[in-house]
């Protein structure tokens, strides 16, 4: 049966769980949520779909789960891939994915919808300051972890290196230049070397110029 994925294609959430899916080999397909259009917010997407009001949703046959992480968790445990070699690898990459939920994701997602998906009169100069000095720490997190390693747990991909990277190949500015980050950069070039890897635009539905 082949899994859905709700999701649009300027999410970086809904890129871990894309991204995830693609290089799984599992059988999916995207379903396009008109987040930018208010879907997400209405009685029927609360109801039918997500009570959270967000994407990614997974769908698989009567199972259904939201959040990129747990929907992580639920490739690795269908597929058998992105847990690391055995189980101290396993829980070392879900504490990236956490640190990557609470101190990457959050920072940088917020930080490139203000500053790219509201009107310029309405962009938070000192809110939008704040956040890219707390993604500049994260970001050093990062980089100094990385130093003589290809991947961030182990020996080969893993949960943790789809979940820091979902919002770092996007390509609206948020405070993040690969030039800054010499490590990040070795290790996005890895993540892109990948057989079966996407860029977020081209493995699911939406692009800012939809709205142009």
């Amino acid at each position: 049966m082949t899994m859905k994925l709700y999701c649009f294609g300027e999410s970086g959430n809904a890129y871990k769980a894309a991204l995830a899916l693609e290089l799984s080999g599992l059988e999916w397909e995207p379903v396009y949520v008109d987040f930018f259009g208010g879907e997400t917010r209405t009685p029927e997407y609360r109801s039918q779909i997500n009570e959270m009001g967000e994407v990614p949703v997974l769908v698989d046959g009567d199972f259904k789960t939201s959040q990129s992480g747990a929907i992580q968790a639920y490739i690795t445990e269908k597929s058998g891939k992105f847990g690391g070699k055995d189980r101290a690898d396993n829980y070392e990459a879900f504490r990236w994915v956490l640190w990557d939920n609470h101190k990457l994701s959050s920072q940088a997602g917020m930080t490139r919808f203000l500053m790219n998906f509201l009107p310029e009169d309405k962009r938070p100069a000192e809110v939008i300051a704040f956040n890219q000095g707390r993604l500049k720490a994260a970001f050093q997190t990062l980089d100094t972890h990385l130093d003589g390693r290809d991947w961030i747990v182990g020996a080969d991909l893993t949960n943790a290196d789809i979940s820091c990277c979902g919002y770092l190949f996007y390509p609206e500015p948020f405070g993040f230049d690969r030039a800054d980050w010499p490590n990040i950069d070795r290790w996005l070039s890895n993540v892109a070397a990948t057989p079966g890897w996407k860029h977020p635009y081209d493995l699911m539905p939406g692009h800012p110029s939809d709205r142009a």
